[in-house]
């Protein structure tokens, strides 16, 4: 395969690559990168489909989501203009749902601009297929990262995008924390492999997992604290909130959860590199806390079950069976599939930041004086 003809090369000509290059590499290389060209998204199929996102599950979740925007747009004062952001959308499916729903707010379209960040030439394509009857005529604007984001109070989503983010593994030894790295396995495939154990690196681990015995696996993901801190200090500065759903533990866990899926089974992370979709569990609490060092507000995570059924996704699915009741059964499935705890409900969760002052968000608990969920 091209891509592992590339890495084994630089591997030999530069030394062993870090888990989180290995990982960028695999999913955003301009010629190879499994996100630069077809689509991932959709049902088990012959070609292309490797996992299914809520938006992709039922209309309900991205609706849900452009009323909770809405109703945080008032919370914040009914800003015009005001950025409504999505990092990674996928197809469209979900902006193009939520701006539906956004409509039934008198005001709130208008008070728009809506802003994709999307490295995906080809899902910029879908994604500017699916909008085109959903803007209601408001310019849609792509950009490679939040960096380029105008000034000025945001609503941003993020859908299953901080799981894709790369991430650094680290393992307990005798002689302290040591970086998994990847190498080549002298047979023409690659390997896993430890550096040498560095006392910087202990500062990289979080501080309830220092102390770990030999043996224990630290996962961190750089790219995504840094990007939990610039959305506190962009959100402490300007205004604005920020809704996060991905999957994975409340409070940061010991344990290696980086995994590749293709065809939705598992599969060899280190086999067919580019070919499979590679995800790890996202480290709500260290996200809280890099936004929360930024000035921000952070409220949960809560159960994705238990937000979408405080947004009212019982009543919308009760409504949207009445008007096609030939469809009922499909609509009870999907809703059961996003809020039942032994699918979705449990595993994904919700975490909101906001700018100092704002009240508490539709569907997460008040905070303590303390700072932590109620």
């Amino acid at each position: 395969m091209p891509l592992l003809d590339e890495l084994l090369t630089r591997i030999e000509r530069q030394g062993p690559l870090s888990l989180a290059d290995y990982m960028a590499l695999c999913l955003t290389h301009p010629q190879h990168g499994y996100y630069m060209a077809g689509d991932p998204f959709g049902a088990p199929r012959a070609a292309g489909g490797d996992f299914v996102t809520a938006p992709e599950i039922s209309q309900m979740f991205g609706e849900l989501i452009g009323l909770w925007c809405a109703d945080t747009w008032l919370r914040l004062g009914s800003p015009d203009p005001c950025l409504l952001v999505e990092l990674g959308p996928g197809r469209g499916t979900l902006m193009a749902d939520a701006l539906r729903a956004a409509r039934a707010l008198p005001g709130f379209p208008e008070a728009l601009q809506i802003h994709l960040v999307e490295v995906s030439p080809s899902l910029r394509q879908q994604q500017s297929a699916a909008l085109a009857p959903n803007s209601a005529g408001q310019k849609v604007t792509w950009t490679d990262s939040l960096a380029e984001l105008p000034d000025g109070p945001l609503l941003l989503i993020a859908n299953e995008f901080f799981d894709a983010l790369p991430v650094r593994q680290f393992e307990q030894t005798a002689d302290g924390w040591a970086e998994r790295v990847v190498v080549a396995d002298g047979d023409g495939g690659l390997a896993m492999a430890l550096a040498a154990p560095s006392p910087l690196n202990a500062a990289l681990i979080p501080p309830g997992l220092r102390g770990a015995p030999a043996g224990s696996l630290a996962e961190l993901c750089p790219q995504g604290l840094s990007l939990a801190a610039y959305l506190g200090a962009r959100l402490a500065q300007q205004g604005g909130a920020a809704l996060i759903v991905d999957y994975g533990p409340a409070a940061s866990t010991a344990g290696a959860t980086l995994q590749a899926l293709r065809r939705h089974r598992r599969h060899d992370v280190l086999a067919d590199p580019g070919s499979a979709d590679l995800t790890a569990h996202v480290d709500f609490q260290s996200l809280a806390e890099a936004a929360e060092a930024k000035g921000a507000l952070a409220f949960g995570p809560v159960e994705q079950g238990v937000f979408l059924q405080a947004l009212g996704i019982d009543a919308r699915a009760e409504a949207l069976a009445e008007a096609a009741p030939a469809k009922a059964e499909e609509i009870t499935a999907a809703r059961r599939r996003l809020t039942a705890p032994e699918q979705m409900g449990s595993l994904f969760k919700a975490l909101a930041l906001t700018a100092p002052g704002l009240e508490t968000p539709a569907g997460f608990p008040e905070r303590h004086p303390d700072g932590g969920p109620a």
